[in-house]
C-alpha cells in the first residue's frame, strides 16, 4: 500500500507530470556561455593582444626601412656612391628616425655589374613574450639601384 501511495504522490512532489519529467532539453533550447569558456574567451583575446602589442613596434621600425630603402634607390648618384658612403648614409637615416634593430654589420651591398648596385638589409628582432619566451622576428629586404 506504501508503495502505491509513493507513485501516487510523486507527481505532486516533483510539481510536474510523469512525461513532463520524462523529456529531454534539446539543445536548441539551451543558452548561454559557461564561465570556464568565457574565461578561456578572455584569457585568448588578451594572449593575442599581448602578441600585437609586443609585435606592432617591430613591424613599425620594419616599415621604416623599407621606407628609407626605397627612397636610396630613388635617388639619383647613389650607384657612384662607395659601399662605405651608402653604409653611412642609410645608419644615419636609421638614426634620425629612432631604427634601433639595424646594424652596419646587418647591411650588405653588391655590385653584380658596373652600373648596378643592390643594397640588402637583413636582420632579427628578439622580444620577450612572457617568462623565458621570446618572439623573434627575421626580415630580409633588398632593393636595386640603377643610376
Amino acid at each position: 500500500m506504501a508503495v502505491s501511495t509513493f507513485h501516487a504522490l510523486a507527481p505532486i512532489l516533483n510539481n510536474s507530470t510523469p512525461s513532463r519529467r520524462l523529456e529531454m532539453k534539446g539543445l536548441h533550447q539551451q543558452r548561454g556561455v559557461t564561465g570556464i569558456t568565457m574565461v578561456l574567451i578572455v584569457a585568448l583575446v588578451a594572449f593575442f593582444s599581448l602578441l600585437a602589442i609586443r609585435l606592432f613596434p617591430i613591424y613599425l621600425e620594419h616599415f621604416k626601412v623599407v621606407s628609407h630603402l626605397e627612397n636610396l634607390a630613388s635617388e639619383e648618384g647613389v650607384s657612384d656612391l662607395s659601399d662605405k658612403e651608402i653604409r653611412k648614409t642609410l645608419l644615419k637615416r636609421f638614426d634620425i628616425d629612432d631604427v634601433e634593430n639595424v646594424r652596419a654589420e646587418d647591411i650588405f651591398i653588391e655590385h653584380p655589374d658596373r652600373n648596378t648596385t643592390i643594397v640588402a638589409i637583413e636582420y632579427e628582432v628578439r622580444t620577450p613574450a612572457f617568462g623565458n619566451v621570446d618572439m623573434v622576428v627575421s626580415f630580409i629586404d633588398e632593393v636595386e639601384v640603377n643610376p
